[in-house]
């Protein structure tokens, strides 16, 4: 499995709005990228995240319907968005990692986790292949 975690550390705004907190939220996700002007991916998030409580799993052909955007850019950005690990497709259906983005988030820091563990054991064992030593 390939995935990309990426991070970034953002001021977050002061006194912000609903909207400003979402925003940094996906920024700090590095989500809303400067080829993203349209904000699609932010939005099928979104989408999701307004249909959660109807259903948990949501047909492409449903979001594009519901953002008014062809399937076609609709599945580019799903790509991405399935490579973040923030969302899933099973079945045909796309899913937000979790229950909620507090859950999403929860997940993807123990993906993180087990990233960091297989790079630190791997640099120890690369250390042992130079002759240097732990300090």
């Amino acid at each position: 499995m390939n995935q990309q975690i990426l991070l970034k550390q953002i001021e977050r705004p002061r006194n912000p709005s609903a909207e400003d907190d979402i925003c940094w939220f996906f920024d700090s996700f590095g989500i809303e990228n400067g080829r993203d002007i349209n904000h699609i991916a932010m939005r099928i998030i979104l989408y999701l995240l307004e249909n959660l409580p109807e259903t948990r799993g949501i047909p492409v052909e449903q979001i594009a319907s519901g953002l008014e955007i062809s399937s076609p850019k609709v599945n580019h950005h799903i790509r991405n968005l399935i490579d973040t690990g923030i969302i899933y497709r099973q079945k045909k259906k796309i899913y937000i990692r979790g229950s909620s983005l507090r859950s999403m988030v929860q997940e993807i820091r123990k993906d993180s986790i087990r990233i960091f563990d297989d790079l630190e054991q791997t640099a120890k064992e690369l250390d042992g292949n130079f002759g240097i030593s732990d300090r």
